[in-house]
């Protein structure tokens, strides 16, 4: 290039409009969340307010490098089919699913773009990866159950006044396919706790409605988030009994139910934008290893055991993290 041309250059280029020399932003990321819970329910709520901040806890902020689309199921299995759909077809960088059906709808459409999971049971048993060390593949996250939980419900029931001797486990078959892996736990702790257990499964509201007739023992109800979206007429049921009962989230407890010893689902969600932030930055899903819950918390309600007539012992009392009186 000759002296005239070089200038000629220079002056074209001190022509240019200023935004047009100075590097262009990145596009933001893209995160596609999907929850089994409904978009108002205030558990959902909570879950997505504590991924928020976790998040720009790690530098990403939604509407600024971080576009979150949001899809809530409901409790509905079909919708959460069709929300999967949208989800994969809007191409994210990483997708969020909350909930078992959440995993299974998603991975079922995408072996490429990665998940990371949160509040799942048994996600090796349930084919969504190869161990919890090395996940391989696509999917990685956080799971929501540790073995000896499904002990520690029953114990809690053996604290009660009137004694129980009997124990009906609610769970929807459909919805809650590691139910059997659970009973075997609970089982195994019935013969040391001389308490009998059956299974009292659950699928639609009439046989919800039938616990009110489980007047002659206890109520363990099992993970499953067709147990969560439809506590309502779970609780009522449960209460109409006047049957004492141990739940798997302590939201049950909040809205009337007598006790749960749950992981936190927060503290869950604050995990998972750890992995999430990894991944935007690099690091594969395979090579991140699934989480077991580290933090618990019992909680029981005193308003509801005076209700229906029960006292708990001064040992579990003891020990819960949060009493309602």
């Amino acid at each position: 290039m000759n002296r005239r041309e070089c200038l000629a250059l220079l002056g074209m280029t001190a022509m240019l409009p200023a935004p047009a020399l100075a590097q262009q932003p990145n596009p933001p990321r893209r995160l596609g969340v999907l929850s089994v819970t409904a978009a108002d329910d205030a558990i959902g709520q909570t879950r997505s307010a504590v991924l928020v901040e976790a998040l720009a806890g790690h530098g990403w902020k939604e509407r600024g490098n971080l576009r979150i689309d949001w899809r809530s199921g409901g409790g509905d299995r079909a919708r959460i089919a069709r929300l999967a759909d949208e989800l994969v077809a809007l191409k994210p960088d990483i997708l969020l699913a909350v909930g078992t059906p959440s995993v299974e709808e998603l991975r079922q459409r995408t072996t490429t773009i990665p998940i990371v999971f949160a509040v799942v049971t048994d996600p090796v048993s349930q084919g969504f990866v190869k161990n919890l060390a090395h996940p391989g593949g696509n999917v990685t996250g956080f799971t929501d159950y540790d073995g000896p939980l499904a002990g520690k419900w029953l114990e809690m029931l053996t604290q009660v006044t009137p004694k129980v001797s009997r124990v009906f486990v609610v769970y929807n078959p459909a919805t809650a396919p590691f139910a059997p892996l659970m009973l075997r736990t609970i089982e195994d702790a019935a013969r040391t706790l001389h308490v009998t257990v059956e299974p009292a499964p659950v699928d639609d509201a009439a046989s919800i409605a039938a616990l009110a007739l489980r007047k002659d023992g206890g109520l363990l109800v099992l993970p499953d988030f067709f147990t969560m979206a439809n506590r309502a007429h779970l609780l009522a049921a449960i209460s109409e009994a006047r049957a004492p009962a141990v739940f798997w989230s302590r939201t049950f407890v909040d809205e009337g139910g007598l006790m749960a010893y749950s992981t936190d689902s927060a503290e869950q969600l604050r995990r998972a934008a750890s992995y999430i932030d990894r991944i935007l930055k690099g690091t594969q899903a395979a090579d991140l290893p699934v989480q077991n819950p580290i933090k618990f918390e019992l909680a029981i309600n005193l308003k509801t055991a005076k209700a229906i007539g029960v006292t708990l012992s001064p040992s579990l009392l003891a020990t819960a993290n949060d009493v309602i009186e």
